[in-house]
């Protein structure tokens, strides 16, 4: 997911295509761009709905197009923080937090604050599980859905060094090709990384949904449709994660042996993963929680991303993340060691594309860099910004202010109600200000269900029309169907009449409800479930289409036999 980008200084916040941008899902965005029907947004595992958007575009603007190669990034002003503003935001934290989660009822929060190399502060908050007793604290493991960018951006720095940033990704995926034959001979890992392929908005989170495997999503991308190469930003997860693939496959290692290898285990982060397994046996470990019809928050669900193991698949805890904040904010070096080169680090920290053009004469660009959510405040300071977000619940943050060698990361372990980003942004208006801007919790609450009710349908299928036209006989929509993205579907007919569609590689079965004429509906499951959907079939019964399927025009299924429509 990309994030919340949520400025605490500067002008008001204004839209950039759909993300708020406050001065990275930024509140910001999973990353997408401008809507486009459901799924580009007006974009937070990694990653995906409307959570990955708001999760992809950072914490600047409310907290691209490329440049033709690496330039050098403005100069830094001097550090304008000093330690007793500073500490002023740190004392202050645990009343931030505390009334956060009073307000939002989440269970459970760690932060971690890092400045001039040293960790100010490192706590865990609440419980891991509502209704259990089982404190968090700093080495509780949380999942960091689109947080796991800016980490996989530090692996890639660290096995590729700056030049591998150019490499042309296909060479080392073979399945993998993108619409276009010359922009798949062409895109290279920084385009992936800084969403600027072409690829649409999240292109491959519904077949992640699905229950595909990595290797099938990477090697379908070719059926999505192309915008214009290194022109245009859309987040995708599953971009990055074939730049990620690429870099992993050329050393000869698993993409999460390569993310050990190169950063956890020479920056001491014993406690972090890309995958979901030791996520899952971890014994001090956050549950996800959603919020039920009640308004209590419920561990209802357990995401697996490992699909998308380098865009939303890393899990950590509050200890972990300090290190690497300190890695980061320090060109590389830890505890004295050089661990990632860093003229490639800094490589990461530029901007790439274009996240968000300014919407008023006063107002400013946003960028995303290589895995971060780039933006300049109103001292010119750079700020590197990502949230993410699991709508089966995660809900991460991570902001840095290089220049003052300063940066806060949030974890939760809720689905977004506001807190992670609320938290980073009270964080810097109480450093830079001593007071808070303003409240950001229902501003960023609002935005992500703002995003969430964009994507659901406009057709009301609890209610069909009166004089709703009857449905044929079962037996003429029950079959095997077939579609190049999505694979096979099965239309299944019970001895009640009832249909049921399976869709995925170990289907998932959907109960169908007449709607009206060759119309049904089902409602949708998994990390992108948009409620009800629509499920059309032609008059002679030899195909059908899935509304939610359908933003790109892959979402038809044709009778197997039957000569496709």
């Amino acid at each position: 997911m990309a994030g919340i980008e949520l400025a605490p200084r500067g002008p008001t916040a204004g839209r950039e295509g759909g993300r708020v941008r406050a001065g990275d899902r930024t509140v910001t965005n999973r990353g997408s761009a401008a809507p486009r029907d459901r799924r580009r947004r007006t974009s937070f595992n990694g990653e995906v709905s409307p959570l990955a958007w708001i999760a992809a575009a950072g914490l600047t603007a409310l907290l691209g197009v490329t440049a033709p190669g690496p330039s050098p990034p403005p100069p830094q002003p001097p550090p304008q923080l000093d330690d007793a503003e500073v500490r002023r935001a740190v004392d202050r934290l645990d009343g931030v937090v505390e009334a956060a989660m009073r307000r939002t009822g989440a269970p459970g929060v760690a932060v971690a604050v890092v400045h001039d190399g040293k960790v100010l502060h490192l706590k865990g908050y609440g419980v891991r599980m509502a209704g259990e007793r089982a404190p968090v604290d700093a080495d509780t493991v949380f999942q960091l859905a689109s947080v796991s960018k800016p980490i996989a951006s530090t692996v890639v720095a660290g096995a590729v060094g700056v030049e591998g940033w150019s490499e042309p990704v296909a060479p080392n995926v073979p399945d993998f090709r993108l619409k276009d034959p010359w922009v798949t001979s062409h895109v290279t890992v920084a385009d992936l990384f800084s969403h600027r392929s072409g690829l649409p908005d999240h292109a491959g989170d519904l077949l992640e949904d699905l229950g595909y495997d990595r290797a099938y999503i990477l090697s379908h991308l070719r059926h999505e449709p192309l915008a214009p190469f290194r022109a245009s930003y859309a987040y995708t997860n599953f971009g990055l994660t074939a730049a990620a693939q690429a870099v992993a496959d050329e050393k000869g290692v698993p993409w999460e042996k390569l993310a050990a290898d190169t950063l956890y285990k020479p920056a001491g982060m014993d406690s972090t993963s890309s995958r979901f397994e030791d996520y899952e046996k971890a014994a001090n470990r956050a549950r996800g929680h959603v919020r039920s019809a009640d308004g209590t928050w419920q561990p209802e669900f357990l995401r697996n991303p490992d699909a998308q193991s380098p865009a939303g698949g890393v899990s950590s805890t509050a200890r972990d993340m300090a290190a690497w904040l300190r890695l980061q904010l320090a060109d590389g070096k830890l505890d004295g060691k050089q661990i990632i080169d860093a003229e490639a680090l800094e490589r990461t920290h530029r901007p790439e594309s274009v996240t968000g053009p300014p919407q008023a004469p006063a107002g400013r660009t946003a960028f995303y860099g290589l895995g971060w959510n780039v933006s300049y405040d109103d001292e010119g300071r750079l700020r590197l910004s990502h949230t993410g977000a699991f709508a089966q619940g995660a809900h991460t943050n991570v902001t840095m202010l290089p220049g003052e060698r300063l940066g806060i990361v949030v974890l939760t372990n809720t689905s977004p109600a506001g807190v992670a980003d609320a938290v980073a942004l009270d964080f810097f208006d109480i450093a830079q200000t001593g007071e808070v801007s303003r409240d950001w919790i229902p501003l960023v609450d609002a935005l992500y269900q703002q995003e969430a009710d964009a994507d659901r349908s406009k057709t009301d299928y609890a209610h069909p029309p009166s004089g709703a036209a009857p449905a044929k006989a079962a037996g003429t929509y029950a079959g095997t169907y077939a579609n190049d993205y999505y694979g096979r579907a099965r239309v299944v007919a019970g001895d009640d009449g009832a249909l049921t569609l399976e869709l995925g590689p170990k289907p998932q079965t959907y109960r169908l409800t007449h709607y009206d004429g060759d119309t049904f509906s089902f409602r949708t499951a998994g990390e992108n479930a948009v409620g009800p959907t629509g499920v059309t079939f032609t008059p002679d019964g030899k195909s059908f289409t899935v509304e939610y399927l359908d933003t790109e025009g892959l979402g038809t299924f044709t009778r197997a036999g039957a000569t496709p429509r």
